[in-house]
């Protein structure tokens, strides 16, 4: 049995996946599970989980400085103005994972996402639907393995209605990432003092209403 929680030796609890490198420490510590309105960032975080499939985010952690200067830093209306030249230039690029079908989609899902901030406001009040219906309490398990959950109900809902308009590489687990990252769930396990810092966000954080 893995423990999900592990106190490191500066004292500080933390859920276990985060000890594994500074990066991943970093990450879980200051970003993961924060809620945001910014949709910068959150178009930037749902592309990258699509780019994570099938690779470890680590993997991702330490090639996102590439990423952002290779896609104008996420802005979306210049990602959604990159053309076929752009996309032959990032498959050569090998400070970024060189699938093509991922970096298409990208392009593609900028132009989506402009579709979304024009009907709803911003990419934040339409992502913040997803949010679960009812309080779940933070993960309890004593089993690493087992407290891990890969999908939930909302993030197959999100992904249908994703995949309904245009969007690709945004299956139900990586949509399920993306609502842990930004914090539209907070998946810290209990006893984690980053999930309590969550929570503390969420109380004084305002849901941005669809136009």
């Amino acid at each position: 049995m893995v423990n999900a929680i592990v106190k490191e030796p500066d004292g500080v609890s933390r859920c276990f996946w985060a000890c594994g490198s500074d990066e991943y420490l970093k990450y879980h510590d200051e970003e993961w599970g924060v809620p945001t309105r910014d949709d910068r960032w959150i178009f930037e975080k749902i592309c990258l989980e699509g780019f994570q499939s099938g690779l470890s985010w680590l993997t991702i952690l330490n090639k996102r400085e590439n990423f952002r200067k290779a896609f104008a830093n996420f802005e979306i209306e210049k990602v959604a103005q990159f053309d076929f030249q752009n996309v032959n230039k990032l498959v050569k690029n090998t400070g970024i994972i060189r699938h093509r079908g991922k970096i298409e989609s990208t392009i593609n899902n900028a132009k989506r996402a402009l579709e979304m901030q024009e009907e709803f406001g911003s990419l934040a009040a339409f992502f913040w639907q997803y949010e679960r219906r009812l309080e779940v309490p933070p993960m309890k398990s004593s089993s690493a393995g087992s407290a891990m959950v890969s999908k939930t109900a909302e993030s197959t809902e999100l992904s249908k209605e994703l995949k309904r308009r245009g969007w690709g590489f945004t299956g139900p687990t990586t949509a399920y990432a993306f609502l842990q990252a930004s914090g539209i769930v907070n998946d810290h396990m209990y006893g984690c003092e980053a999930g309590g810092r969550c929570r503390k966000h969420r109380t004084e954080f305002e849901i941005p209403k669809p136009k």
